[in-house]
């Protein structure tokens, strides 16, 4: 374009300079020879411009024609390693394990006796077990038994959704050898069921109980006296919020005039359960019933009664991270379902028949996070027992109670370590009673 510019240039100069030549040579004959060397500088000069621009032109066609530029592949970004997917496949299923390791260690104060050094109540807050009416003991006691684990199967066979559960743990009776030596726990069975779309079939926690207000606790329970707690063999059938069982029928009886417990297996018919759960922003409810039959059959005696009983829970949501959850329980003949049985269901009167024993339970726990990672729980249990003396004696549990405080700390994702101190008291319809104190550290790894 420049070349072609500059060509247009010299042309009209060498026009305009010819135009007024014959101009020029009239009025200044005596110039002539100069116009003639000034005419031929000019050709000189286009002839140049002619010669740039032809071998412009001759450059440019013999230059090869542009290669179009093909789009380069551009390498596909590698996706960063995302979180493995628990569980393995075994056919239609997908199994996972998992569970937790825990040590605990305990100091006992027992006020008024002592327990057995295989007694479970060493263990954990049994309210049946605190002991009354000796001389005050105390010990130091440690032990891994509420180590737990668990296997799951998830799958779908011909349309059906199955899963499977079982779960262990070693807070039983002390195993062959003692502590002198291997310090063995045997393996207990804590669930084990079938579910096959909306049925579960097998052992698990009662239908009457609401598991998820239970509290965060350093002991096996917590508030045990104040908590419904069952584990056993049921059918159950749950349709949304809505669920009913039928469970395992066993009736504990309280001899006329009070002495050991008898232990019945006579019912005919199964408990009936029954639990209707409530979800809200500010807190998760429950509502449970359940009907039984009390049956024994003993020697001359061979009778039956009816016990009920009705329960509701909740966990309350306080603030953005705290909460506060509770359970409040009252019914006839369903001492079995309450505090790990402080109370029989039902006593024998003088005529042989049997009669339910009225019970009132419940518990409170306020959760509190403090930080990340580090919380506490208040914690109080309550029961209260009905008895009519003339028929099971002033031996009997009237009461028992406990308070627990504990501060737990999750310094890394699985482990939590922690302390809880706790007092605990058991009474009788005579008035007589027994105390204890215990603080208690542990450290649990969950996996």
């Amino acid at each position: 374009m420049r070349l072609q510019l500059l060509c247009g240039a010299a042309a009209a100069a060498l026009a305009l300079a010819l135009a007024m030549a014959p101009q020029a040579a009239f009025a200044q004959a005596q110039d002539g020879a100069a116009l003639e060397a000034r005419v031929r500088q000019l050709e000189e000069a286009l002839a140049a411009v002619k010669a740039e621009l032809a071998a412009s032109r001759a450059a440019a066609a013999a230059a090869p024609p542009p290669v179009a530029q093909i789009p380069q592949p551009q390498p596909t970004p590698v996706a960063a390693p995302g979180k493995p997917a628990d569980g393995f496949r075994i056919g239609d299923h997908v199994v996972k394990y998992g569970g937790f390791l825990k040590l605990d260690a305990m100091a006992t104060q027992y006020e008024d006796g002592d327990l057995p050094n295989s007694d479970l109540g060493r263990d954990f807050i049994l309210p049946a077990t605190i002991p009354i009416g000796g001389q005050g003991d105390q010990d130091t006691h440690f032990n891994a038994r509420q180590t737990r684990v668990w296997l799951t199967t998830d799958g779908v066979v011909a349309g059906r959704k199955v899963g499977t559960r079982v779960e262990m743990d070693f807070q039983t009776l002390p195993g062959a050898g003692d502590q002198r030596t291997t310090s063995p726990s045997n393996l207990s069975l804590r669930r084990a069921y079938i579910t096959v779309d909306n049925w579960l079939i097998g052992q698990e926690w009662s239908t009457f109980q609401n598991v998820g207000v239970l509290p965060e606790t350093a002991d096996y329970i917590g508030p045990t006296a104040g908590t419904v707690f069952v584990r056993q063999a049921q059918v159950r059938y749950t349709n949304g919020p809505f669920s009913i069982a039928l469970e395992n029928p066993e009736t504990t009886v309280t001899p006329f005039r009070g002495g050991a417990r008898i232990l019945a297996d006579d019912s005919v018919m199964p408990d009936i359960a029954a639990k209707l759960e409530l979800r809200r922003p500010f807190g998760d409810f429950a509502l449970a019933g359940l009907v039984r039959q009390l049956s024994l059959e003993e020697g001359a005696i061979d009778d039956s009664a009816t016990g009920w009983g009705v329960s509701f829970s909740g966990k309350v949501k306080v603030g953005s991270r705290d909460d506060l959850r509770f359970m409040v329980t009252h019914g006839e003949g369903i001492g079995r379902y309450v505090g790990l049985n402080l109370a029989n269901d039902a006593v024998i009167d003088a005529g042989g028949n049997l009669k339910a024993i009225p019970v009132t339970a419940g518990f409170a726990a306020f959760r509190h996070v403090w930080a990340d990672g580090l919380r506490s729980n208040l914690m109080y249990g309550l029961q209260q027992i009905d008895n009519d003396t003339a028929l099971t004696g002033a031996g009997v549990n009237e009461s028992s109670q406990s308070v627990h405080l504990n501060l737990i700390w999750t310094p890394l994702k699985g482990l939590d370590v922690g302390a809880e101190i706790m007092r605990a008291r058991r009474e009788l319809e005579s008035g007589a009673k027994g105390d204890l104190n215990r603080i208690q550290a542990f450290a649990k790894y969950s996996f």
